[in-house]
């Protein structure tokens, strides 16, 4: 039987033999994986892949949930991620000037009849998502061994 796990916690076992790894998100179990050409099994999503889900996942409910609240006739959204590192000094707008950084590019299709306002206000609604903003924050994260 599974151990119970606080609300909200997330478990991940994996061993030493390989990159698979074995999460657990309350009821919820997946798996997470390496592509084969980067020495991994390919069973799962890469770590990345789950940040970018979490993150489009999060987008497009919170786009849903504007949309209904405002009585807007959405019908469906697609969220579309890519994640690369890129030269800090090619990133005008960006603080860091040296090094690298992470990049995440997103598209987002919306369906629906609806107006080029109604769009443009679910595109800005887009970048209030709970995660959009906890990565676009300062991240205090704190790991200690038990």
């Amino acid at each position: 039987m599974a151990e119970p796990i606080e609300q909200g916690a997330v478990i991940v076992r994996g061993n030493a033999a390989g990159f698979a790894q074995h999460i657990t998100a309350g009821h919820h179990r997946l798996i997470a994986d390496e592509p084969v050409s980067a020495g991994g099994t390919d069973t799962g999503p890469n770590p990345y892949e789950f940040l970018l889900a979490g993150l489009g996942s999060c987008t497009s409910m919170t786009i849903a949930l504007y949309a209904r609240r405002q009585g807007w006739p959405l019908a469906g959204v697609t969220v579309r991620l890519r994640h690369s590192r890129i030269h800090a000094e090619d990133c005008a707008e960006c603080e860091t000037k040296e090094g690298m950084l992470d990049r995440i590019e997103g598209d987002i299709a919306l369906d629906g009849p609806l107006t080029e306002e109604q769009r443009a206000k679910l595109l800005e609604i887009a970048h209030r998502c709970p995660v959009h903003r906890t990565l676009k924050s300062e991240i205090d994260i704190r790991t200690r061994l038990i």
